[in-house]
């Protein structure tokens, strides 16, 4: 992007260790309340599309809707996204989902949530496998099990939230295929059962 310097670039494209530690280069632009601490800012999926293109720009994020929740930590800094898709169910589509920023890439766990900020793709949400010292990417899993696993090259990545809770109107389903396949044995058993107390059937 033109607005990175050709430093970061270089960083970036080269998968230095500099940049997955973002000690010095990853600076977040941010909104504070009237006592200096720092906002929880929205992004609904309306501006998901902006905000791939102004996440560092302040004034982007100064018009975006803020809030508070006092039950987080006040020395982390959050964001909520809107996610869309059915790709990371059993969490609804359009959930509101909170992410605590990371600075150090190197810190993501296995298996652990994230909201992601790309390059290419936007913003998207899944289970994340750390490979950036093997492989110089992240591999992507989505709750959904019909959604295949993909790599993200660090050089697509431009932020990254820890995933801290979501918001949802809806209640999630728990019918997820492991359970929809057991539940089809036990009625199977069920069934096989009640023919053994009526017996054969009769012609």
């Amino acid at each position: 992007m033109s607005d990175l310097r050709e430093s970061q670039l270089y960083l970036i494209e080269n998968g230095s260790d500099i940049f997955v530690k973002g000690s010095g280069i990853r600076v977040l632009a941010t909104t504070v309340d009237s006592q200096n601490r720092d906002n929880i800012e929205l992004v609904p999926i309306k501006a998901k599309a902006g905000y791939t293109t102004g996440f560092f720009d302040p004034e982007f994020i100064e018009n975006l809707q803020s809030f508070k929740l006092p039950f987080l930590d006040k020395d982390k800094k959050y964001r909520t996204f809107q996610i869309s898709g059915e790709s990371m169910l059993p969490i609804p589509d359009k959930s509101w989902v909170t992410g605590e920023f990371i600075q150090d890439f190197s810190t993501i766990k296995n298996d652990g949530l994230y909201i992601i900020l790309t390059m290419n793709e936007g913003i998207v949400f899944k289970k994340v496998k750390n490979e950036l010292s093997k492989k110089g990417s992240l591999n992507l899993i989505s709750l959904n099990t019909q959604y295949k696993p993909y790599d993200m090259p660090l050089i697509e990545i431009r932020e990254v939230w820890k995933f801290v809770h979501y918001i949802s109107s809806e209640i999630p389903e728990n019918n997820t295929p492991e359970k929809l396949s057991s539940q089809i044995e036990w009625i199977k058993d069920k069934l096989e059962r009640i023919e053994k107390k009526i017996g054969p059937e009769k012609k």
